[in-house]
């Protein structure tokens, strides 16, 4: 339930929902870090560094609203109420999310709820893991005659079953960057192997663009058991497509199956 606007006489309700980026916090945007400075609230996610936090003024409120894909401790519903009730009551709500807040994020809902209320609501975007951690790993989304395009696909709907759209992405030449996927990871791989694509380069990169960062260098037959020994887990991307081949990585693997194919 909305709590009625406390009567202070300076409270100017205002939303600015912010786009954190991929980890990093020296990737985080200067007019992110001028929105910060203004903030009477902030709301955070739990994939968010928290050095952020230093840029907002002391002494607000700084609450943590984690919203991991294993963490339902708060629905979405109940943040978007908190969020109305902070701007209500405090003013400024900054609402840092995650990489990009429309990039595979509900920041469209917050936006539409705070909206319906007739708070003024600002948008700051953010670098998105999707294309953040590969560029970071040197792996480009579009390259001559590798990939003309690049598909950005969830690895699971809200009903946790595979996106329908990853058997049709498996089909094009296209580089695919899987998101909240990597729990899936052999369910995904055998998509591609249905396509006869078992040589197919692919990237699984957690935690891109921090010191936790970890990367596994593979091809689709290969790359769950690659993953698993790695003991790699969320929050990771998955990246399928010959635009992974590029990575220094990527040689050795090239090299043995050349090394094979000349044997047969």
């Amino acid at each position: 339930m909305i709590l009625n606007k406390v009567e202070k006489a300076n409270i100017e309700p205002k939303i600015t929902l912010i786009g954190a980026g991929p980890g990093d916090p020296d990737l985080f945007s200067l007019k992110g870090v001028k929105a910060l400075k203004t903030a009477d609230v902030v709301l955070y996610d739990a994939n968010v560094n928290e050095a952020l936090l230093c840029h907002a003024p002391d002494g607000i409120p700084k609450v943590y609203v984690g919203k991991r894909s294993d963490d339902e401790s708060f629905s979405q519903d109940a943040v978007n109420k908190l969020i109305i009730d902070y701007a209500l009551n405090y003013g400024h709500v900054v609402r840092l999310k995650s990489g990009d807040p429309f990039f595979f994020a509900k920041g469209y809902e917050e936006i539409d709820a705070a909206e319906s209320y007739s708070i003024p609501t600002e948008i700051i975007p953010g670098i998105s893991s999707a294309t953040g951690a590969p560029s970071l790993q040197k792996i480009p989304m579009i390259y001559k005659d590798l990939s003309e395009s690049f598909w950005a696909v969830t690895g699971t709907n809200s009903r946790g079953e595979i996106s329908e759209d990853l058997y049709i992405a498996a089909k094009t030449k296209a580089t695919i960057v899987v998101l909240n996927g990597i729990e899936k990871v052999k369910e995904i791989a055998a998509i591609f192997q249905a396509e006869n694509k078992n040589l197919l380069p692919v990237a699984v990169i957690q935690n891109g663009s921090t010191p936790q960062e970890k990367i596994a260098i593979g091809i689709v037959d290969t790359i769950a058991e690659i993953v698993e020994d790695k003991k790699i887990d969320a929050p990771a991307l998955l990246v399928f497509g010959d635009v992974v081949s590029l990575h220094p990585q990527f040689q050795p693997i090239r090299d043995f199956y050349e090394i094979i194919a000349e044997e047969y």
